[in-house]
């Protein structure tokens, strides 16, 4: 019960103080100019949104590094080595997101980072986190709890957090399009990991862990506060880059890298889709979707409320399977 009582407080600090910094930072980022350029596809239904600022993911990564720090020092939260591989994590995804906003405000245009140069940075951290893993006397194990699986596969399993990483990071990244989208969205994500991770007591600091997730949910609230329609600041790839990578290094270290999918069901159908849509054109110089990410081609179809809220339902749907598959079963 304490664990649950401290999760539950936590929720709530993160989101106070991720509201006071969005009161504080917000107005910082429009006196900069902090915004990005709309894409010409977009500039017919977004029109609105043109001048809003970004790099928002500041808004609840700081409330959450401040509080774990503060829980730390009254001994309220202990610093584990897999909590430290997370927050590393955490950090280093943020900064590449930041040096990409940071670039696309100075230039006036969408062009941040090029693709090569953010993927080398993120294939850089995913290396460390293997190395940080691997150093932690992690096994590289092929582990399906459900089907009692537990397979060494050796170097195999490096390439498999490569690829976790840096696809759960771009995944989330993809999916930031919509007022409110990628923030609830990631909302029931880090919710559903962090309960999962309660289940997890064989893992050292598997408390630690949980509360950090879901001090990062309330400031994720806070966030939303802010980013629900009509948008005041969106997150950003400082944010979005952040919140996939930290997804998946939580489960990678609770061992539950296949449940990912189901956890992040929204976050897979937007990528896979706009993988389809460049395949499939590139063949036939078609376009299978009239518009990816797929929200955009909802949102021919609904209002971007609408779709907002039926992505989240599927969100909630797939965190409800997941729970009762990485707890249950």
């Amino acid at each position: 019960m304490l664990i649950l009582a401290k999760s539950v407080l936590v929720v709530f600090i993160g989101f106070i103080l991720s509201v006071v910094t969005g009161v504080i930072f917000i107005p910082i980022l429009r006196k900069l100019k902090a915004s990005q350029s709309l894409s010409i596809y977009l500039e017919r239904t977004h029109s609105s949104k043109v001048g809003t600022p970004t790099m928002g993911g500041i808004i609840f990564i700081l409330p959450t590094f401040i509080i774990v720090f503060l829980l730390i020092v009254f001994k309220k939260m202990s610093v584990s080595y897999n909590l430290i591989i997370v927050l590393f994590t955490f950090l280093g995804y943020a900064l590449i997101g930041f040096l990409d906003d940071f670039l696309i405000i100075k230039r006036h245009n969408n062009k941040g980072l090029s693709v090569n140069q953010k993927f080398l940075l993120q294939l850089i951290i995913a290396v460390f986190f293997f190395y940080f893993f691997m150093k932690g006397d992690n096994e590289p194990l092929l582990w399906i709890h459900t089907l009692g699986i537990k397979y060494n596969i050796g170097f195999i399993y490096g390439i498999i957090i490569l690829v976790i990483l840096v696809a759960s990071s771009n995944a989330v990244n993809i999916s930031d399009g919509l007022d409110g989208l990628c923030g609830g969205l990631s909302i029931i994500a880090f919710t559903c990991i962090s309960i999962i991770a309660w289940n997890t007591g064989w893992l050292d600091g598997y408390e630690d862990i949980a509360l950090f997730g879901f001090i990062l949910v309330g400031s994720l609230f806070g966030f939303l506060l802010f980013n629900a329609s009509p948008a005041k600041v969106f997150m950003g790839d400082t944010g979005s880059l952040a919140l996939g990578a930290t997804l998946g290094s939580i489960a990678i270290l609770t061992r539950h890298e296949l449940l990912l999918i189901i956890i992040g069901v929204v976050f897979v159908l937007e990528t896979v889709t706009c993988i389809l849509q460049i395949g499939y054109f590139k063949l036939t110089h078609k376009r299978l979707f009239p518009i990816t990410p797929i929200h955009h081609t909802f949102e021919r179809i609904y209002s971007e409320k609408d779709v907002v809220h039926i992505f989240w339902l599927i969100g909630i749907i797939g965190a409800i399977v997941a729970i009762i598959i990485g707890i249950f079963l």
